[in-house]
């Protein structure tokens, strides 16, 4: 499942250089869900040298799913996350598809 799935697509002309009009497809704004809405399967303190595809694999088999958990901290920058000033910082992994509010109201 990808971050984008559900996100509606939508199209504008433009013209291009040499005066033709050409049609450009675009997913429009994707907004993120409040990290309240997340299932939580697990908390995970960062230790040095983490990366969130690792501890997506790890935790749920799917690497390209660093993003849950990205939204579930309401994180803009991956790295941020897993960067050495959040080294000892607790991250919530979410489970993957499954909304909720298990863990609303949690400390992170």
């Amino acid at each position: 499942m990808s971050r984008y799935d559900g996100v509606p697509t939508t199209t504008f002309e433009v013209t291009t250089a040499a005066g033709e009009r050409r049609s450009v497809g675009y997913v429009r704004r994707r907004f993120p869900p409040p990290p309240s809405d997340a299932t939580t399967l697990a908390r995970r303190t960062v230790a040095p040298g983490d990366r969130l595809d690792l501890l997506s694999f790890t935790l749920t088999g799917d690497p390209l799913g660093f993003w849950r958990i990205c939204d579930a901290n309401a994180a803009l920058d991956p790295d941020d996350l897993v960067d050495d000033e959040a080294v000892g910082t607790v991250v919530v992994v979410p489970l993957p598809g499954v909304p909720g509010a298990s863990g609303a109201g949690v400390p992170r």
